[in-house]
């Protein structure tokens, strides 16, 4: 058969912890992938660790996955093992196996590669007490499980655990140790179509060691359930299809921080991430969400644990320069612990911290925190748990004391700072028998504040054995003939719902993740420079939008033991009647107030614009609220509308008065030389002309619009009609006094009755065509002035009023010119002479109406309109009446038929 070989050189510049020449055999096309591909991936796992970050590790997965292709290809009977075995760090045989990978301890030392031999295994330091209570809860739940008689009847569980030092190159390998089951020493040539060691496993604690993993793993579809990986990336099922977990997706907790930073009113903060999957995601979905509320990052840096100190000072730089207050910290707490040292050596406080569940609750931060840097940080928790006699059992960790454990030995010194007789050691520090008691301990191992992520190792235990259970279809024993598939259990696993015997339901939805729902933590300090953890409130996705966040702001304490809420906002809130206005060349969170224009307001604070009242208000001086527009017309209570109305009113007495004086005298031969029927019906068209001025004055209506042209129209023809009879009259009566003339008798008093009324006639024709066609109507003018609204009444038809005023106009020019031609008349009867006055006054008024009330705006041009009528009406009656009432009440002696007879020779006019 055709062979594959390849040749790989490894450079230690991208694998660090392993690198190498190595030569490997691919098994025979038609092998078992599961086996051949793990088996060939183990030594290209090598090339990741935690230092690998950008193209680095983009280059490696690179690497991965060209072996994954060429292991797929391969025609070789057999496979070889190559690189280092791998050993558990905790162990026990069982009829199915289980996986563990945990991070036991933070870092590892550093070795200078020579590459002229192979490099060194990792050699793992800092060790990490949270995660061994993590193991012993895996531990826990799989002892509780072999006990039960109910769950597995009959099937003992095993499990491996290993440790990845933080590594994840580490975390790869042993994920693939797990797999392979290559703990020991293998045969030159061992057969690969075994099926895996392991049915399922449970970790990893981070996010990025977890997608490294998922990504190998996914394509065998090996159950990888962790209990703390939380980047949304790892809901990917095109990506990580085997992928499970215990906790929810940062997706949720992003978006959660994004509203607790709103519901506070910090608008202007600073962002800190790991420079990891965990820290990039999550801060990528926080910042979409942040945006999408208003919030503004002034900054946003990434930094790692293992970054070189230069790099770290220019985050610390950065924080410093800022004026943001508010700092939200997507961090992993190992990232966390380097940041607090450099925060610290810096005397960087009085920010206030926002935290994920990555740390929030982390007891061994909360020590370290010595400086109270994060006193009174705000943050997002999974809520409280409670597993009943996992104490007891974390306590008991003397079972894993063996010769050849040696992370035992390296606990149990941490735990109690002594030294095991067996253990090899330089320096000289209390010696310990391992046989101390742990219960009166008081450190990171007892501390029980991470329950709730204990507890989610518990609850990935329990799901991988109730998938097994349903699968070997478990009653009072289980059928062991079942040939157990790791892609039979991760479908399983995916449809599993139950209740633990604390009552949390376990479920995984579609993407493989849980129910959302958060705690909202505050750090509160406490004597004896310790940290109290106090529950502030909830958050749960399954609510309503509007319901999802509650919160207890009375039991809040802030940074440096404040009660008020502190500020963070690039620009002060804008009041009412004010409108933001971005400053150039800044995010938007920063902002000048501009009040709003007059005619605009805005009633709320931060607005963003300013509303244009609506044509009937205007802004009130604060710019706040819209006012109704002050309505301007002609009205009786203020004193032009007063003043014309007591005119109008005077005119109307006076007009009667002369009209009783006349009535009074209608037989004295003054009243019955002047045509005492034009005279009286003069008075009465003069009272109503002065009665009609009141019609323009007050609110207009569609009915006072109508009358007051109309009426006016129609009372002025009358009048001037009246006048223009008692002209023709006097002058026919003296031109008919010469011999032969019989024109006097062509214009006798039925003749003046219907010229008057022809004359009058006309002018109602024109006012009911006016009315009919385009009547006059009310209309509010928001033209002349910005804030005031000027009620009047449009004319409807322009050509209806100026044909009603011009012939009022002709008919006024007519009795002028025939008042002019009798000027010269005898004195004694020349009435003639006062109705050309009267006429001069009328038509001198009218004239220099049109262009002041063109030119006059509003309830001027009503006033106009008024003057006018009063100005002609008083010209009228003072000049054709009041000589006449002087002579009927101070001259007697002139209101006699021989004083009206006689002749005087006339005078020029």
């Amino acid at each position: 058969m055709r062979s594959a070989w390849i040749q790989i050189y490894i450079s230690s510049t991208l694998g660090g912890a392993s690198g190498g020449l190595s030569t490997l055999r691919l098994g025979d096309r038609g092998s078992n992938p599961s086996q051949v591909i793990p088996n060939t991936l183990k030594m290209g796992s090598n090339l990741l660790d935690t230092q690998l970050q950008g193209k680095w590790r983009h280059q490696g997965w690179a690497l991965l996955q060209f072996l994954m292709v060429c292991g797929s290809h391969t025609e070789e009977p057999a496979c070889k093992q190559t690189g280092d075995h791998e050993n558990p760090q905790l162990f026990k045989n069982g009829d199915i196996m289980l996986g563990g990978i945990f991070s036991f301890h933070s870092s590892w030392k550093n070795s200078q590669d020579e590459y002229n031999q192979k490099p060194q295994q990792l050699q793992c330091t800092s060790l990490h007490f949270r995660d061994f209570q993590f193991a012993q809860a895996m531990r826990f739940g799989i002892e509780e499980i072999n006990n039960s008689t109910e769950l597995l009847p009959g099937i003992t569980l095993g499990y491996n655990v290993y440790d990845t030092c933080g590594s994840i190159a580490r975390s790869v390998k042993v994920a693939l140790s797990l797999v392979n089951g290559n703990e020991g020493k293998a045969s030159p040539l061992k057969a690969c179509s075994k099926p895996a060691q392991v049915q399922a496993i449970i970790g990893e604690t981070s996010s990025s060691p977890s997608t490294a993993i998922a990504a190998v793993l996914g394509p065998f579809h090996i159950p990888i359930i962790s209990h703390f990986a939380t980047c949304a990336c790892l809901s990917d099922k095109s990506k990580y299809p085997s992928f499970l977990r215990t906790i929810p997706s940062d997706y949720y907790q992003s978006r959660a921080l994004a509203h607790l930073v709103k519901h506070f009113g910090w608008t202007w903060i600073g962002a800190v991430r790991s420079n990891d999957d965990y820290g990039n995601s999550g801060m990528a979905t926080f910042t979409e969400t942040a945006q999408q509320l208003g919030i503004c990052l002034e900054y946003s840096v990434s930094f790692f644990r293992t970054d070189p100190t230069g790099k770290i000072q220019k985050s610390i730089d950065i924080i410093k320069a800022s004026t943001s207050k508010v700092i939200v910290a997507f961090l992993s707490p190992m990232d966390l612990d380097v940041l607090l040292r450099e925060f610290s050596q810096n005397n960087l406080t009085g920010y206030q911290w926002v935290g994920t569940e990555g740390w929030i609750f982390d007891y061994q931060t909360a020590t370290i925190d010595v400086n109270h840097i994060l006193d009174g940080a705000v943050g997002l928790s999974i809520p409280k748990a409670h597993i009943s006699g996992f104490r007891e059992f974390m306590l008991d960790v003397k079972p894993l004391n063996s010769p050849k454990n040696d992370l035992f030995t390296e606990f149990w010194e941490a735990l109690f700072s002594c030294k095991l007789k067996q253990s090899q050691t330089e320096e000289i520090q209390r010696e310990c028998t391992g046989h101390e008691d742990l219960t009166g301990v008081e450190n990171g191992f007892t501390d029980m504040s991470l329950m709730p992520i204990v507890n989610n190792v518990y609850k990935g235990v329990y799901a991988v054995a109730r998938a097994l259970h349903n699968i070997l279809k478990c009653n009072k024993t289980c059928d062991t003939s079942v040939t157990l598939d790791p892609s039979t259990i991760l479908q399983h696993i995916q449809k599993i719902q139950f209740k633990t015997k604390e009552g949390d339901e376990v479920y995984f939805n579609e993407n493989g993740d849980p129910p959302a729902k958060y705690e909202i933590i505050n750090w509160q300090p406490r004597e004896n420079n310790t940290v109290e953890f106090v529950y502030a409130g909830l958050y749960d996705v399954s609510l309503p939008a509007d319901k999802q966040l509650t919160l207890q702001n009375k039991s809040l304490i802030w940074t440096q033991n404040s009660v008020q809420v502190p500020v963070s906002v690039c620009s002060e809130k804008c009041p009412p009647g004010t409108r933001k206005m971005l400053q150039r060349g800044k995010p938007v969170c920063c902002y000048d107030c501009m009040r709003c224009a007059e005619g605009e307001m805005s009633n709320v604070t931060d607005s963003i614009t300013c509303v244009k009242c609506l044509a009937e208000f205007w802004s009130n001086e604060r710019r706040d609220a819209c006012v109704k527009k002050e309505e301007l017309f002609l009205s009786y209570e203020e004193i032009m509308g007063a003043l014309f109305t007591a005119a109008s009113l005077f005119g109307t007495c006076l007009t009667a008065a002369v009209a009783f004086i006349f009535f009074r005298y209608r037989k004295t031969p003054l009243v019955r030389a002047n045509n005492s029927e034009l005279s009286f019906l003069l008075l009465f068209s003069l009272t109503l002309c002065f009665l009609c001025s009141l019609t323009f004055i007050g609110r207009p209506s569609e009915w006072s619009c109508m009358l007051r042209h109309t009426a006016f129209g129609i009372t002025f023809v009358l009048c001037v009609s009246c006048v223009l009879g008692k002209t023709v009259v006097v002058l026919m009566a003296f031109k008919a006094l010469s011999p032969g003339k019989r024109v006097i008798k062509m214009f006798g008093p039925t003749q003046q009755r219907l010229s008057v009324l022809g004359f009058t006639f006309v002018q109602v024709i024109i006012c009911i065509l006016w009315l009919t066609l385009s009547p006059p109507f009310p209309i509010k003018n928001f033209k002349e002035y910005k804030d005031k609204i000027i009620l009047e009444c449009s004319l409807g038809s322009a050509v209806g009023f100026w044909s009603v005023l011009g012939y009022i106009g002709l008919l006024a020019v007519l009795c002028f010119i025939f008042a002019f031609l009798a000027r010269k008349l005898p004195d004694n009867f020349n009435e003639a002479k006062f109705i050309t006055f009267s006429m001069l006054i009328f038509c001198a008024v009218w004239i220099t109406f049109i262009p002041a009330y063109v030119s006059s705006p509003g309830k001027f041009s009503v006033a106009v309109e008024i003057f006018s009528i009063l100005a002609s009406s008083f010209g009228l009656l003072i000049c054709i009446f009041i000589p006449k009432c002087y002579i009927m009440l101070l001259r007697p002696e002139s209101n006699t038929k021989k004083s009206m007879m006689a002749k005087r020779p006339p005078k020029a006019f």
